[in-house]
């Protein structure tokens, strides 16, 4: 079980826990307290459905900028280095969580502004005097000092026609005009539209459903673009956020000292007559949203600062290569830049969009004076990228990073997994060059002391640009009288049949000693061969690679991990961007 959480996440755990509390806390408070007895008369238990998800929705507009600041992330990774592998790991679930909280925002979203719709629909019937004595004595209250009335539609008249057409309302101009109508329903309408909480709360309505369905898989692989500008209307979602509670439209009493509800609720021709039933007043509520959000803003204002602040930095070219399958490596270099193995940046190319910014996982080995990206064509970004470096670079490359990933934990763990599928092989790049350089230093903090690597590929030329890094790794290894430390397997996936190897040294494919299986590998005979091959040993398995690959070697970490904490036990990790 335990297993399970780390591997799963425990603060999405913690984070439903937070969630169901608020919910069940705000909504018994709303459903009970004296203050809102009146209130509930009017709009019944639509108000505790309208409050309760606001309570969540204001906790989970504070997270949703958190865990998309990368710096901040990268901060904490630092600070927990000496303190907690599992503390770590959670972090690398950043954009999980984000879409975890975007999903729960959009739930109490609708939650909210159905409750809400049916609230101003009681409202107005209430005004019109549809439920009874008690309510239409409640939505009649004069407002004295902006504190006795219940019913906020009491501001909005209807709208009428012009004096000239008093007589027939409907004929003539409100033919043409629909507004011209005495239709008491026009109130709750005109509310929505004209009302500061109406109107921010459509804003933040359409902004949101914008945000969400530009955040589809299908369109965010197909339509960067598309994604990338309509995910920036969280500022007016934000915005909108903030001024959304000054319109105070939930209103409870203040004076319930002076007059019991309970006792009054019956004769309300008597309010203001007797001492015991004094005219109910009441308040509109303090807007709280923004005591929620304005630490994650600022934060996340900060964050953006900083990204800019690294954009206007420098970036010189030390050496553009294009290896087969269309693959664009750069060596780039930059004053003060200092990388861990596994880290990724984000790159941008003036010359192809000033706003857009790709994430790509450097290649290149801390120990190296430059840092390195190897990207393949994936797209009309990448597309372009490769053609404009194939000419002579056009503009400065902006660079914003490093930021931290799960693969900086790959020398903690004493055996560690290391899968990458296609141009997810990059991290691991790094790993293994950290490695050569390491072992060549003899670097006495080196905890390692197995490593098994398994490369998916679907086309023999995507092995070439990394077999050299691998054949330098195989020769040190040997030297050294180390030929069991690293263990590499290499899978080609796109060929289903069995090629004969006439050359028994090396290779047909990549020209290592190790040769190229054919078919996906029999993840259940890889892990067990781990397990019994690393008895008592704590394994990372790193994933660089397709969300279906990822589920598949997450069930497999919890199947090999033996329930004795004295055995064997597999964590998953995997890169997100």
């Amino acid at each position: 079980m335990a297993n399970w959480i780390i591997n799963n996440g425990f603060p999405a755990l913690v984070w439903m826990t937070i969630n169901t509390f608020l919910f069940v806390w705000y909504y018994l408070q709303y459903d009970r307290d004296d203050d809102f007895y009146y209130t509930r008369h009017l709009l019944g238990s639509a108000l505790a459905w309208a409050r309760a998800p606001a309570a969540v929705l204001n906790f989970n507009c504070m997270l949703i900028l958190l865990p998309v600041c990368r710096n901040l992330l990268s901060l904490i990774r630092g600070s927990f280095v000496c303190c907690s592998r599992t503390m770590r790991k959670q972090l690398d679930k950043n954009l999980s969580f984000h879409k975890l909280v975007a999903y729960m925002i959009a739930l109490m979203t609708a939650v909210h502004t159905v409750a809400h719709l049916l609230n101003l629909e009681w409202l107005n019937n209430s005004k019109l005097g549809v439920y009874g004595k008690l309510s239409t004595a409640l939505s009649n209250l004069e407002d004295e000092g902006n504190e006795t009335f219940l019913n906020p539609l009491q501001h909005i008249e209807a709208v009428s026609p012009p004096a000239e057409s008093k007589e027939e309302p409907f004929k003539g101009r409100a033919s043409m005009c629909p507004l011209y109508s005495q239709d008491p329903q026009q109130k709750p309408i005109k509310f929505a539209f004209t009302s500061i909480a109406g109107l921010t709360g459509v804003v933040i309505t359409l902004s949101l459903i914008l945000i969400i369905t530009s955040s589809m898989e299908v369109i965010r692989r197909s339509y960067f673009e598309v994604f990338w500008y309509i995910h920036h209307l969280f500022i007016v979602f934000f915005v909108g956020l903030v001024f959304h509670g000054y319109g105070r439209i939930v209103r409870s009493q203040f004076n319930t000292d002076d007059h019991n509800a309970t006792f009054c609720k019956d004769r309300p021709d008597d309010w203001g007559k007797i001492p015991e039933c004094p005219i109910p007043q009441f308040k509109g509520g303090e807007p709280m949203t923004w005591k929620w959000v304005i630490g994650p803003m600022i934060i996340y204002v900060c964050e953006r600062v900083l990204r800019f602040i690294r954009y206007m930095q420098a970036v010189q070219y030390r050496k553009i290569v294009i290896h087969p399958s269309k693959v664009l490596e750069l060596q780039l270099r930059k004053k003060g830049f200092k990388m861990e193995v596994g880290q990724y940046v984000f790159l941008n190319c003036p010359s192809i969009s000033q706003l857009e910014w790709h994430p790509f996982t450097m290649t290149s080995a801390p120990e190296e004076d430059f840092f390195s990206v190897h990207i393949r064509s994936a797209g009309d970004w990448t597309d372009q990228l490769i053609d404009t470096m194939q000419k002579l670079p056009e503009g400065a490359m902006g660079v914003d990073g490093p930021f931290g990933t799960a693969s900086e934990d790959v020398f903690d763990y004493e055996v560690s997994m290391l899968v990458g599928a296609g141009i997810g092989v990059t991290p691991f790049a790094s790993i293994m060059k950290s490695i050569w350089y390491k072992f060549k230093e003899c670097d006495p903090k080196l905890r390692t002391r197995k490593i098994y690597f398994y490369w998916l590929c679907r086309e023999t030329n995507a092995f070439e640009w990394f077999a050299d890094l691998l054949q330098v790794l195989e020769k040190e290894m040997e030297e050294r009288n180390l030929g069991d430390f690293l263990t590499y397997k290499l899978f080609l996936t796109g060929w289903d049949q069995v090629i004969v190897h006439f050359d028994e040294d090396t290779d047909v494919v990549t020209g290592l000693k190790q040769k190229t299986h054919y078919g996906r590998p029999n993840w259940d005979k890889e892990f067990d061969q781990v397990r019994k091959e690393n008895p008592a040993s704590v394994v990372g398995t790193f994933l660089c690679g397709p969300a279906a690959l990822a589920k598949v070697l997450q069930k497999k970490c919890a199947k090999y991990s033996d329930v004795d904490p004295r055995k064997t036990k597999f964590y998953f990790n995997k890169e997100n961007f």
